[in-house]
């Protein structure tokens, strides 16, 4: 462990190259901050990361290649101290959930202000946890939700993607009843009128993303 009056070796994982420069511009500031590498994508971030070794990583969740959270999720297979800090522009919704559970200590908004991003990442160097009260308080209504399954969350990627209940059947190697009963039970679980609005709820809430019908997301490493 790196002492707390030493330095703190900082990685930065985010796709857009004007967020990582205006990071990299506010840090090269702090005497104890010093950022070791920048990574766009998840595979870079890992590959960063083992590289590197660095002492906080500060990790977005929308990354071209694959989610945040798995790339959370990979680095602490193989690196279970690994300190993360997701930092992103989703509230407290399911993802900031998933984020926690694969093993990020700190999660804050891309709109956190500096003072509170500096005292971020010495509490999480530190390995103490650092959640925003108003991410808290969605996250706490959101522990409530009864949660999906991995086959429902698939089910429903499926339906947000236009398919019938038939052509779900099909590509899922499952009989249509099948589908029947897991759509119902997903209506059901997110409190929806109906199929469609089952899937704004659960698009709205970051139970899955359009972008990732795999369901990279939520992944089997970390269901919900």
């Amino acid at each position: 462990m790196t002492p707390a009056s030493a330095t703190i070796r900082l990685l930065i994982v985010d796709d857009h190259p004007v967020v990582r420069q205006g990071l990299v511009a506010m840090l090269s500031y702090q005497e104890c901050i010093k950022v070791v590498a920048e990574a766009g994508t998840g595979k870079e971030a890992i590959e960063s990361f083992e590289k590197h070794r660095p002492d906080v990583t500060l990790m977005d969740l929308a990354l071209p290649d694959m989610s945040g959270v798995d790339a959370i999720s990979a680095i602490r297979r193989t690196n279970p101290d690994a300190r993360v800090i997701v930092l992103t522009t989703f509230g407290g919704d399911m993802r900031s959930l998933y984020a926690l559970k694969a093993g990020a200590l700190g999660y804050l908004l891309k709109d956190t202000g500096r003072i509170d991003l500096l005292d971020t990442i010495r509490e999480v160097h530190k390995g103490r946890r650092r959640v925003p009260l108003e991410v808290a308080v969605d996250l706490a209504e959101h522990c409530s939700d009864e949660a999906l399954t991995f086959r429902e969350i698939e089910v429903l990627q499926e339906v947000a993607a236009g398919n019938s209940n038939k052509m779900v059947a099909h590509r899922l190697c499952v009989s249509e009843d099948t589908v029947k009963s897991h759509m119902r039970n997903i209506v059901s679980k997110l409190s929806a009128n109906d199929r469609t609005h089952a899937v704004t709820i659960a698009l709205r809430r970051g139970i899955f993303s359009l972008l990732d019908r795999r369901g990279a997301a939520v992944g089997k490493d970390h269901p919900i």
